[in-house]
């Protein structure tokens, strides 16, 4: 609404030769810019690839530890009279493994011939040995087009 007298509210000059500011009212609307951006793709075939396995080998040396056991075989003579089989027994890191015989007398008597004690012992030495492995790697070739 502007009053015609005072030129209020219009930007018009006054009598006095000022201007007065245009004051909003409530019907008045002020109009609002926003601006918006949108991204596109495009696709564009610029080349290709080849992708192909080659294989190879190469060799490594492995250590491993190998463990191997002898017996020593002592003959022990015993030549006692028993009156029942011994048993094998063990004494320390010796197997004894007794040995019986019969002998014809005027009555049989059984008789411990003899033992024989068995000795374990260990050895462990380590040997290398070739080994030739094998496997694959990937190569990727690009082949270039000409568009850009």
């Amino acid at each position: 609404m502007t009053d015609p007298e005072t030129n209020e509210g219009t930007g018009l000059p006054d009598d006095d030769g000022g201007t007065r500011a245009k004051e909003p009212t409530a019907q008045e609307r002020i109009p609002l810019a926003q601006e918006e951006a949108t991204v596109d793709v495009v696709r564009r075939h610029t080349g290709s690839v080849r992708v192909r396995t080659e294989g190879y080998s190469w060799t490594e040396q492995l250590e491993a530890s190998l463990t191997s056991s002898q017996v020593e075989v002592e003959r022990v003579p015993v030549g006692r009279e028993v009156d029942e089989p011994q048993q094998v027994r063990e004494e320390g890191d010796v197997l004894i493994v007794p040995v019986h015989e019969e002998v014809l007398v005027v009555r049989k008597q059984l008789v411990l011939k003899e033992e024989l004690h068995l000795r374990r012992t260990e050895e462990v030495r380590t040997e290398s040995v070739d080994v030739e492995l094998r496997g694959q790697k990937a190569v990727i070739e690009r082949e270039e087009t000409g568009e850009e």
